[in-house]
């Protein structure tokens, strides 16, 4: 029996009709993030199912309104699309009942390219509660393909759609929606005999996307053809857009009937409020306050359960492992540097958690249209809140998604600038810190170290803005442009789904810093149990006092360097480490102060808090904490995301820039801010 060959489908559509809950709902991908705005998949992504024996590979492309390409994730689209439509069996394409009219246009273009295609609808049921009708039979014979129905994020149509997969009903229109004007028609069907295109619809594209321009002009005058001023690739796609749009108009009217009493008074009556010049930002900064007063309100109970567990895994392990450097390597090691991380997996979900609901209802959306008024005088537009905001969670994919972006230089001012925002990594480092410096005070319910912790998020906003600019002056601009979006309807988020996703993303997060700090406390442990002094004979027997080990030679010898910033060795030790990644601090000084103290039952934030230096003075005073605050907030630690900066931006220059900018103000900020506050 011969094998069967895995068969590759693509999943195309607009950005923000539920392409990604589709391939999480075949693919069954946890990683996959889904979200209510537009731009959500930047990159093609990838993933596995099998029905009924057979196996199917899924690549999700980025999110496209048309064939033509203004940014880069829609030139990742269009070119796979076209370059690579011998690999792929079909596409699925997916189209939003609410916005039937936008998808049409991109779905006619790929349906005239000769492309196999089935075509799904998802999201009926919201176009239902809107009174809005579709007559799903009329609408498929206008289009010459049969239509699938689908709620993705309930599952259903999605094993209809596996079926149409299964039995290949990938649709290959024969005639072409779009008629080629009449004063090219000519000249079309030459460049396309030329080219050797199947169809008229390919030449016309070649001279529409302008890729062919030098080619063109030879044919022009060896044909006689008309002046080709006419042929100006920008003017050939509006052309293309006006006519099929027209085209699209007359579809719709036969198959859309809505009910003349109904309005959707939620969503306007809401935004009447949440897009208010005033009203909007009010709204924003009081949701973004009790998602930082659930930060620390909600995750107390779990984090303290946590490290009551590994409190007593360092002690059990104390004291059942044999007496020795291996005792001395798990229970004041390995155990303390992973706890330190673990504990504030609660905090991180709970943000996590907050940001994917309001990104499922709709509400991100918004966000990005309030913010383009604030960010458009830095040089940045409304699209650039989208990977702001998603650096919230993780600088790597907020990088990525600015590919959303079709200016180069606001694409660039936003690669430079996210960094500053507070990242899930900073978050462990942030709330041990405040734990610290701040008291357990509350004004008007509200605890001192929500509001220290909305400041925190905040500053690294302000500071993007301020960095942006500045940079805004010195790189130059290619064009004006202007931010054009559809703001969706609200939906009720997918609480259970949305939770699995953060479980997910959580358990990356442990498992990823895990990783780190398993092998950063093994080095630390080894430096910090021998030391220069030692003799050969007590190299297994016994370990030295911390102060007299490489650990403790390596940090005072950056001391003198870090000293005017009010921090100790440990602290440097700590901050050396975490330039491969920022939480890396956390569980460093877990390790630390494991080491120094044989007593596994004291929490490693009380052995901090009563931490002193030789002259007395506490090593985590107020001026110290909020220098090591600042120093966090500006300082670019993170090799991942160096990474990303250098792909995206292709320049060493550009990549270097950012590392010097962000940790030379981290370190003149803090020291500055140390020596007033001390």
């Amino acid at each position: 029996m011969q094998e069967n060959k895995k068969k590759q489908v693509l999943l195309v559509g607009n950005p923000n009709v539920g392409k990604s809950t589709v391939f999480n709902a075949l693919c069954s991908d946890k990683k996959q993030k889904t979200g209510n705005y537009a731009g959500v998949t930047v990159a093609s992504h990838s993933g596995n199912y099998t029905y009924k024996n057979e196996e199917v590979e899924i690549v999700d492309l980025p999110g496209s309104y048309s064939i033509y390409p203004s940014s880069e994730d829609e030139a990742i689209f269009s070119k796979f699309l076209m370059d690579h439509q011998k690999d792929y069996a079909g596409v699925i394409y997916i189209l939003e009942a609410l916005s039937l009219k936008r998808g049409l246009l991109l779905f006619q273009q790929i349906q005239d390219l000769g492309v196999p295609m089935i075509l799904v609808v998802n999201q009926i049921d919201q176009a239902e509660r809107r009174g809005i009708d579709i007559d799903i039979q009329k609408f498929s014979e206008s289009l010459g393909i049969k239509i699938i129905q689908t709620n993705a994020k309930k599952q259903i149509g999605i094993d209809e759609i596996k079926e149409a997969v299964l039995h290949n009903n990938f649709v290959n229109s024969n005639g072409q929606s779009f008629e080629i004007p009449n004063e090219h028609k000519d000249f079309i069907h030459k460049v396309a005999v030329h080219k050797g295109f199947e169809n008229e619809y390919k030449a016309w594209l070649s001279l529409s996307l302008g890729t062919d321009s030098a080619k063109i002009d030879s044919i022009v005058e060896q044909m006689n053809a008309p002046d080709s001023k006419s042929l100006v690739p920008k003017r050939l796609q509006v052309q293309e857009t006006v006519r099929r749009y027209q085209k699209v108009d007359k579809i719709l009217a036969d198959v859309i009937t809505k009910k003349p009493q109904f309005k959707e008074l939620v969503t306007e009556k809401l935004d009447k409020i949440l897009v208010h010049k005033f009203w909007g930002y009010i709204v924003f900064l009081a949701i973004l306050l009790i998602i930082f007063q659930s930060v620390f309100f909600l995750a107390e109970y779990p984090m303290n359960w946590i490290d009551d567990l590994f409190a007593w895994l360092g002690a059990f392990t104390g004291e059942h492992l044999p007496e020795g450097p291996l005792n001395s390597l798990v229970s004041n090691g390995i155990v303390p540097g992973i706890g330190g991380i673990v504990i504030f997996a609660p905090q991180i979900g709970i943000l996590l958690y907050f940001l994917y609901l309001l990104e499922d209802s709709g509400y991100m959306a918004r966000v990005v249209f309030l913010m383009d008024r604030i960010l458009r005088p830095f040089g940045l537009n409304g699209k650039s809140i989208v990977p702001l905001v998603s650096g919230t969670a993780c600088a790597i994919p907020a990088v990525i998604s600015t590919r959303n972006i079709e200016n180069l230089k606001e694409r660039l001012l936003t690669i430079l600038v996210t960094p500053f925002m507070t990242c899930s990594a900073r978050l462990p480092v942030y709330s041990i810190i405040i734990g610290l410096i701040i008291s357990d005070k509350t004004f008007l319910g509200i605890k001192y170290k929500a509001l220290v912790l909305m400041g925190m998020y905040l500053l690294g906003f302000f500071v993007a803005l301020f960095s942006a600019a500045i940079l805004n002056k010195f790189i130059k601009n290619k064009g004006k442009t202007y931010l054009v979006m559809d703001l969706p309807t609200y939906k009720k988020p997918l609480f259970a789904y949305d939770f699995k996703m953060v479980l997910g993303k959580v358990w990356d997060f442990i498992t990823g810093a895990g990783k780190i700090i398993f092998i950063v406390s093994i080095i630390i442990w080894f430096l910090s149990y021998f030391g220069p002094k030692q003799k050969p004979d007590q190299f297994v027997a016994t370990n030295v006092e911390l102060d007299h080990s490489y650990l403790a030679k390596m940090g005072k010898g950056i001391e003198p360097i870090i000293a005017p910033l009010g921090y100790d060795w440990k602290m440097g030790v700590g901050i050396l480490t975490s330039f491969v990644a920022r939480e890396v601090f956390v569980g460093t000084m877990s390790t630390l102060y494991s080491l120094e103290d044989d007593a596994p039952e004291v929490k490693v934030i009380d052995k901090m808090r009563r931490d002193v230096k030789p002259n007395g003075e506490k090593v985590f005073s107020f001026a110290t904490g909020v220098s090591v605050l600042l120093f966090y907030a500006f300082a670019m630690q993170c090799i991942s995301t160096l990474a990303v900066v250098y792909r995206e931006t292709k320049s060493w220059k550009w990549t270097g820039f950012q590392v010097v900018m962000m940790t030379g103000l981290a370190y003149f900020v803090s020291m500055f801010v140390y020596q007033i506050l001390k």
